[in-house]
């Protein structure tokens, strides 16, 4: 079989699958032709070291054939089997749509792209990078909170699996009515999601099972709050119990400090209700990791380890974000630990999960905390996706078929499994907008960014808040805009790629951390004066 994609600038690209030869094809009057609002092209694949035309057919119904990625009514792909020569692929052919806009969910649109049982890639919304890249066919008006247009779209062009990248739809119960529907849906059903959706319900969930995590209380009046605040001392850790787009979380190293975020959350209502309760909890010393997992309701296979960064400034200072970068392997996770983390914390986590009643399906990803004084894992917190920025290092380094694999765990077929990973290391560098995360200026003009990927060999650029303006620049309408992803032999060469890269963009109203792999590289880390 073969695969088609159309970036924005009109490109018609063909691949064929068993990792052939690449064809691509100007998309260009004179080689299409068009009838009404159908169109056709043939455009020629080499298999197997013979060239052979492959026909495919392109039908746009009801709109322009010279339209860019973004369609409300995508192409219908038809297209006659090529059966190469050196081995047939026994796998079910899937057609794969990918919920979200995000970083995150580019580099899913990457990896499955890259999937030999991969037929298309859809992402609804997507943004204007995921569409450019020609990495996904992105469905910008489609209504994702509607999940009823997400069935009728799922219907109408034969989509196999639907992976949902982002925590709001999962928690509003996205994939409870695709599984309804018939539709294997990649993420938990909406009372499992409450792992991240809640963290008073994943607290409960860890005293009933054993699993270990920071001793805390739960508050929804702020005076017993404070009166605990001062029992325990500082520094404390104060957060909402709901989804707080990653900002509900507070490190308060004084007593003031975790009063007034007491007030903030309970009385204030700075988070509306997520903030309604919280949790107050011990603060833990140690180094930060990130654990990811894939799950099935009874199984739970683990994915390459990663390290992320929160804090927007070299050194780790200033507020938390969302993720300034990552990379991965993290050498802090050794094979111990993980076997460590997968028996202490992840599989009673996925046993008390279908105890419950709430069978988890789909990716557990685990905050994790090493302790200093015992070098053992405790259990931050739970989130029930992909992590952003670690997914894109993790897909960068995937080598197995991520349709497949994610089709296995929908079907609790995920005994068994085992996963492929590039050698060496990958890293990620966040691009974010001057001010993030606190207030920044959107419509920022951004350039360079083809001619970043060219710098060095394994570099990637992903799309996390870029738009066109009419003048066809990317603009940053985001906080965290870009991921710029690197793979080496080892993390210090990933690290060189990543920054040559970054050096290579040219966006003013951007900036970076420029110590992203610190912490794995301490002895030979430099910071902004030496780079």
């Amino acid at each position: 079989m073969a695969c088609m994609s159309l970036n924005s600038i009109g490109t018609c690209r063909l691949r064929t699958f068993q990792s052939l030869h690449v064809s691509s094809k100007p998309f260009t009057p004179s080689n299409c032709s068009t009838f009404g609002t159908s169109l056709s092209f043939t455009a020629g694949a080499s298999v197997s070291g013979k060239n052979r035309h492959v026909l495919w057919e392109l039908r746009h119904f009801g709109g322009s054939a010279a339209s860019s990625a973004s369609f409300s009514t995508p192409f219908r792909f038809h297209s006659v089997s090529v059966k190469s020569e050196q081995s047939d692929i026994a796998s079910d052919r899937v057609v794969v749509l990918v919920i979200g806009s995000g970083g995150r969910e580019h580099a899913l649109c990457y990896a499955l792209k890259r999937s030999p049982s991969c037929d298309a890639v859809f992402c609804a919304p997507g943004n204007a990078g995921i569409s450019n890249s020609g990495d996904a066919t992105c469905i910008s008006d489609l209504d994702i909170s509607d999940s009823s247009a997400v069935i009728s779209f799922c219907r109408k062009w034969g989509v196999g699996l639907v992976v949902v990248g982002p925590e709001a739809p999962l928690v509003a119960g996205l994939s409870n009515d695709l599984i309804k529907a018939g539709i294997p849906s990649f993420g938990p059903s909406s009372e499992a999601a409450a792992l991240e959706g809640s963290k008073n319900f994943m607290k409960k969930l860890c005293d009933k099972y054993g699993i270990p995590t920071a001793k805390y209380q739960t508050f929804t009046d702020p005076a017993p709050a404070k009166q605990y605040i001062q029992e325990q001392g500082a520094p404390i850790v104060i957060k909402v119990d709901g989804l707080a787009a990653g900002k509900g979380v507070i490190v308060a190293m004084t007593l003031d400090e975790a009063y007034q975020a007491v007030d903030s959350m309970l009385v204030e209502g700075v988070f509306g209700s997520a903030g309604s309760c919280v949790i107050v909890e011990e603060y833990l010393e140690g180094e930060e990791a990130s654990f990811f997992a894939l799950v099935d309701g009874e199984n739970a296979i683990p994915l390459e380890s990663a390290q992320d960064y929160k804090r927007v400034g070299d050194g780790d200072t200033g507020p938390n974000t969302g993720g300034m970068g990552a990379y991965s392997p993290a050498p802090i996770l050794t094979e111990e630990l993980q076997s460590l983390v997968m028996k202490s914390i992840i599989i009673p986590t996925v046993k008390g999960m279908a105890a419950e009643g709430c069978r988890f399906v789909g990716v557990l990803y685990a905050g994790l905390m090493i302790e200093k004084k015992s070098g053992l894992p405790k259990l931050i917190e739970y989130n029930v996706r992909f992590g952003d920025p670690e997914c894109q290092v993790l897909m960068m380094r995937l080598e197995s078929d991520l349709a497949q694999v994610l089709l296995a765990a929908c079907k609790g077929e995920l005994s068994g499994v085992s996963l492929n990973w590039s050698l060496g290391s990958a890293m990620v560098v966040v691009m974010a907008s001057k001010g993030y995360p606190g207030s920044y200026e959107k419509g920022t003009v951004i350039s360079n960014l083809e001619e970043a990927e060219l710098v060095a060999p394994s570099v990637k650029v992903f799309h996390a808040g870029t738009e066109l303006d009419s003048d066809g620049n990317f603009i940053a309408v985001g906080g965290r805009v870009l991921g710029v992803t690197a793979k080496g032999k080892n993390l210090q060469e990933a690290r060189d790629r990543a920054y040559l890269a970054v050096d290579e963009i040219n966006w003013p109203g951007g900036f970076y951390r420029r110590d992203i792999g610190w912490r794995a590289l301490p002895q030979e880390m430099q910071f902004a004066t030496n780079l």
